[in-house]
């Protein structure tokens, strides 16, 4: 495997800018390797979704998306690794754990659609063993409507769509992981 390849760019850098805001998480660290804990159980870890919390989002927000997506994955358009919708505005941090499949930690509202793996819940982070460290973009998008008007019928792509046409503002948070 090439050790050398370099990482892909922001997927965000090719959408239409927005304002920024805070993303914080008591589990992961920007620029970081993220534990274990957050990887796929493929790579020896536990599927656990990180804590997140988010501040500073414009006033006028109606509600949220969490995603999760890494542009390193070996595929020509990455990997899905969570996409968290409806999340109500008056939310603003998810504990560790609530992308689970059973939906028992998310918003009242909030729903998963499929994740590249095909599961609706959080899949943790599985670069291909001796790859150099992948980016997981955590996004934070503050939306101008709620629900967004999709069902869990679309693909990964149609709900980044939708995204894109009503994200008013966002957050990231980027760590890595290699194993």
């Amino acid at each position: 495997m090439n050790l050398e390849r370099p990482h892909a760019p922001s997927p965000y850098d090719f959408l239409p800018p927005v304002p920024s805001f805070a993303v914080t998480s008591d589990d992961v660290v920007d620029g970081e390797q993220m534990p274990a804990t957050f990887a796929h159980s493929s790579a020896g870890g536990q599927d656990v979704s990180p804590q997140l919390a988010w501040a500073g989002f414009p006033a006028e927000t109606a509600g949220f998306a969490v995603t999760c997506f890494d542009p390193d994955a070996p595929t020509g358009s990455g990997w899905w690794h969570w996409i968290l919708l409806d999340v109500p505005g008056d939310v603003t941090s998810l504990a560790r754990g609530a992308g689970a499949a059973d939906g028992g930690g998310l918003p009242q509202g909030a729903w998963q659609l499929a994740n590249s793996y095909g599961v609706a819940a959080f899949g943790g982070a599985a670069p291909p063993p001796g790859d150099h460290p992948h980016k997981y973009f955590f996004a934070v998008h503050a939306l101008d409507v709620v629900p967004i008007g999709i069902d869990d019928s679309v693909s990964q792509e149609v709900a980044g769509f939708n995204l894109t046409a009503h994200t008013i503002a966002r957050g990231l948070l980027v760590p890595t992981y290699a194993h």
